[in-house]
């Protein structure tokens, strides 16, 4: 046969390899032009071209290199002929098995002939289940960047795992690929993107994630590691622009890596001047240093540190400090960490926060010896324990006991006072700090996210009282500048104070606790303690229990209310605000002239009680005292006789409570209080006070539905000759009697009672 006989017309139906040689003679005399126009005469020739170009390609062994091949003209040339020669549309059946076998041909494929072959047999109408199984496959045998590029072809990402399908192109430093996998689909961004910052945590071991692919072909694990990940996140954030917040580990890595080189240039290499530094470094920079470790329950010997947090305004960095000086070790750089800390501490520009410093640096000391003589370089520190011992908030918060003996029962289940930090913080912020997280394993990781919430939160709440005393040191007690009368050159040790001689002068502080900062005192006609209406702070809640004890009428707000609801429920029932501190200057002025009234901080309760009540100028009878509920606040009680109450405790235990749950709403158990059947401790009894009571079951239930407690009487009590009355609070149902104590309790008042001008023995009630 001549060779040059290639344009002879072979009759319809022709064999793709017959054509297959006639174009590789072509080929190789490189006549593209002569090629090209063979191609589109010989697929018109072909009784099926699609199922020809797979029979040629098969039998090729030379299109899978680089460059334009004699396949790729001739696929990119069927290609063409398609689309201006639109042929009979194939049967599903047909076309599913060529797709089937052009998919397995896929992975084998030069790129330049993805798109092509993708476009002929329609691949994006094929089964996605199908295609997502291919890959798969693809992936199982080892072939990730094939089982990629297919996936991008195909556009099946959003249908497959971001982290799994990317972690063996990463390791085999195929970022670039990456980027490509995760271009189109902003979801996939941010997921690789908070797989990648995870990847980055400290406590992250990078070598779990490399050894299920240690038989990686072009595995460079020297490039896998956290300031590469680093670099290639902020590569991904610029490009896909997305908010750095969502990659908080690369993010404070960054600021650790420029800490510590400005660290290293300035006072290692010493190359860095005052000017450059200053221009990198704030002066002034206040940070807030908190340490956790795990509980010791008496063990001997210091703590270890295991989390040492510092707080700046905008961030909180939570250092891992055993595993920081491991890694360190292993480095051969021990000497970096524990020298940066002491810069830190030596460092007078820098403000440092803390509370209770001086035990946090010993245990720091434990842990890392080279820091044992931390305390004694430290400068510009300010240690809010020791604020907190100068200011002296009020803490005497005994509670005043009650006439019944089942009330301190009651207040078992009460939310126990909050102290130290957690009440400085109450007492300055209006809220305590959650210190549910204090005693757990702090050494154990990873750390819960209520850890890592708990250890923030505590360190960084030292900026914020901090920021609160400066803006107004003096009603505090401070000097003008917090700065300069708290923060010295060195630690010092809180000294026990000395007694002042005559011829020293109290500080502003010593003032502060001696007296409270009030209005002067205005001169007004005595009142009752029925005229007198209070709302006391959550730092007094002392102070309202003595002052109800004595019949004033006292609201109380909760531990975990803000100092301005005192305001509101002030200016909406007409009462006195009693607080201290800070809050004074606050709710002044949001209520009346001398609607608010600063209580000494300093002193006990019943010295709170009588400064309030010579301010105010109220007159405190022997029949006022517990002439309210402790409870509930109500002045109402129904005088109930011992025998009529013997009856309803015997029949409330006959009845063992069964019928008392279904009696509360019913209108037939209900009673109305008779006219001036009401009585309190210390008043003459009245005749006949139980008939205004009715029994329902094991209850006895007054107007308002109402129901005495008188389970919680003791039996012993009933049988007392010499108790003649009970009384029983109209509004919670309490039940109190004049009980062993009663004198005890009255005898605590008899300072109140003689300033009083009640001359009274308070001796006869007991």
């Amino acid at each position: 046969m001549n060779q040059d006989n290639y344009s002879s017309d072979p009759p319809m139906g022709q064999d793709p390899l017959v054509l297959l040689k006639t174009l590789q003679l072509l080929w190789t005399k490189q006549e593209l032009g002569k090629l090209k126009e063979e191609i589109r005469r010989g697929f018109a020739r072909l009784e099926d071209p699609l199922a020809g170009l797979l029979a040629m390609l098969e039998s090729s062994s030379h299109w899978k290199g680089k460059g334009h091949s004699l396949e790729y003209y001739i696929t990119t040339e069927l290609q063409l002929w398609i689309k201006a020669h639109p042929a009979v549309p194939q049967s599903s059946t047909k076309l599913k098995k060529l797709q089937a076998r052009v998919l397995g041909m896929l992975s084998q494929c030069p790129a330049n002939l993805l798109d092509p072959l993708i476009s002929i047999y329609q691949l994006h109408t094929a089964d996605r289940n199908y295609l997502l199984e291919h890959v798969s496959h693809l992936y199982l045998q080892g072939n990730y960047k094939e089982a990629a590029i297919l996936s991008i072809k195909l556009k099946l990402q959003p249908d497959q795992d971001v982290e799994k399908m990317c972690t063996p192109l990463l390791l085999q430093d195929k970022a670039n690929l990456v980027e490509e996998y995760v271009a189109e689909y902003p979801e996939l961004q941010r997921k690789l993107l908070q797989t990648l910052d995870a990847w980055c945590d400290l406590s992250f071991n990078i070598r779990d994630i490399a050894r299920p692919y240690q038989g990686l072909s072009k595995y460079k694990p020297e490039k896998f590691n956290r300031r590469v990940l680093s670099k290639l996140v902020f590569r991904l954030l610029e490009r896909f622009h997305i908010d750095s917040a969502l990659c908080p580990n690369v993010i404070n890595q960054q600021h650790l890596r420029t800490l510590k080189y400005l660290f290293y240039k300035r006072f290692v290499e010493k190359t860095m001047t005052e000017e450059n530094w200053a221009d990198h470094i704030e002066p002034g920079q206040v940070v807030g240093v908190d340490m956790e470790w795990k509980p010791s329950f008496g063990m001997v010997g210091k703590p270890r540190v295991a989390l040492l947090q510092l707080a700046l305004k905008d961030e909180v960095f939570l250092l891992d400090l055993p595993q920081l000086l491991e890694q360190a070790e292993a480095e051969g750089e021990k000497e970096k960490l524990p020298h940066f800390i002491q810069m830190l501490y030596s460092d007078a520009t820098i403000t440092k926060l803390g509370y209770g410093m001086s035990g946090d640096l010993s245990s720091l000391a434990a842990t890392c010896s080279t820091l044992k003589d931390t305390e004694k370089q430290m400068q510009g520190v300010v240690d809010l324990l020791a604020v907190d011992k100068q200011l002296q908030w009020g803490k005497d918060s005994r509670k005043v006991d009650g006439l019944s003996p089942e009330h301190s029962h009651e207040q078992r289940g009460v939310r126990q006072p909050e102290k130290g930090l957690s009440l400085l913080v109450q007492h300055v912020l209006g809220k305590p700090l959650d210190k549910t997280e204090q005693l757990s394993n702090w050494e154990k990781r990873p750390l819960r996210e209520e850890q890592i919430l708990y250890a923030a939160s505590d360190a960084y709440c030292l900026l914020e009282i901090y920021e609160r005393l400066c803006k107004d040191p003096e009603s505090f007690g401070l000097g003008s500048n917090l700065t300069d009368s708290l923060v010295g050159k060195q630690s010092k040790k809180p000294r026990a104070k000395k007694q002042l001689n005559k011829q020293e002068a109290p500080s502003p502080s010593e003032q502060e606790c001696q007296g409270p900062r009030m209005e002067p005192p205005c001169p007004s006609a005595p009142i009752s303690p029925q005229e007198f209406s209070v709302v006391c702070d959550n730092m007094l809640q002392g102070l309202g229990r003595y002052l109800r004890c004595l019949g004033v009428d006292v609201r109380l707000l909760d531990n975990e209310d803000e100092h301005r609801k005192a305001a509101e429920i002030a200016r909406r029932e007409g009462r006195v605000i009693l607080t201290s501190g800070l809050p004074y200057q606050t709710l002044r002025s949001q209520v009346g002239e001398g609607r608010c009234f600063s209580v000494n901080c300093s002193e006990k309760t019943k010295e709170q009680a009588l400064q309030v009540l010579k301010h105010f100028n109220v007159q405190v009878s022997l029949g006022d005292i517990f002439s309210r509920c402790q409870v509930c606040n109500c002045n109402k009680y129904l005088k109930v006789s011992r025998e009529a109450m013997k009856q309803l405790v015997e029949s409330s235990r006959q009845e063992s409570g069964e019928h008392s749950a279904g009696c509360l709403g019913s209108q037939s158990c209900s009673v109305t209080m008779p006219d001036c059947d009401t009585a309190q401790p210390g008043c003459t009894p009245h005749s006949e006070q139980a008939e205004g009571m009715e029994q329902c079951g094991a209850a006895a239930v007054l107007a308002g539905d109402t129901v005495l407690q008188v389970t919680a009487i003791p039996p012993g009590v009933l049988d007392r000759a010499e108790l003649t009355d009970f009384y029983c609070c109209t509004c919670c149902g309490k039940v109190f009697w004049e009980g062993s104590h009663f004198g005890r309790i009255v005898s605590q008042f008899q300072d109140v009672l003689v300033a009083s001008g009640d001359t009274q023995s308070i001796y006869e009630l007991s």
